[in-house]
């Protein structure tokens, strides 16, 4: 099996901890992230260092995964993916084996697919997104780089979510919806017509 480590190791690694487990395909080598959020080890795997080490324990294990969560922003996550790729990381896309991904749909690399979830065919998901338990992408979808499709979402075909969205739990887009960059998209939301960039809403619109 091939070597991984993980950038940041709160509740989000944990989740991603669980399913690179089932999946079976990676040994977690350790987790990275900033010293001051402590050194306990996070499931039994050990905390190696900080950003400042990355570039010596890249040239241990290629592979990498941003396990750091996103509410609203992908400013820290695109951060860490970006730095990943200048240490030339490879950063591989991960699919649970209790989620479904259509052979005729596309996952980017950096791209996290947790249990339950469904990609159907011909949808499209960017690279460094989260695609949540149980959110459903439906065909002809496309989620643009760095987005969040949070738990139990109902994403519907034709949908267009651009670059940087946070897709709240149980959100509904209407079919052919576009959503535009940087917005955010609260829990249990209806949207039934296209949203502007960095919109935040609430409720039914």
């Amino acid at each position: 099996m091939k070597s991984i480590l993980l950038i940041g190791g709160g509740g989000h690694c944990r989740s991603a901890i669980d399913v690179i487990e089932s999946d079976g395909g990676y040994t977690i080598s350790g987790i990275v992230q900033p010293r001051s959020d402590g050194n306990e080890p996070v499931l039994g795997y050990p905390l190696l260092g900080g950003d400042d080490d990355l570039p010596a324990l890249l040239g241990q294990t290629q592979l990498a995964l941003v396990t750091v969560g996103q509410i609203r922003t992908p400013t820290v996550r695109q951060r860490l993916y970006d730095l990943l790729r200048q240490h030339g990381a490879e950063l591989p896309a991960i699919v649970s084996p209790r989620a479904y991904v259509s052979r005729h749909a596309s996952v980017a690399d950096g791209t996290l697919v947790m249990h339950g979830a469904l990609v159907n065919a011909c949808a499209r998901v960017g690279v460094n997104c989260i695609v949540n338990s149980l959110a459903l992408i439906e065909h002809d979808a496309v989620i643009g780089d760095h987005c969040h499709v949070s738990t139990g979402c109902r994403i519907n075909g034709g949908v267009m979510v651009e670059s940087g969205c946070f897709i709240g739990s149980g959100v509904v887009l209407r079919e052919g919806v576009r959503i535009g960059a940087g917005s955010v998209i609260g829990a249990g939301c209806v949207v039934n017509g296209d949203v502007p960039s960095n919109s935040l809403l609430r409720g039914v619109s």
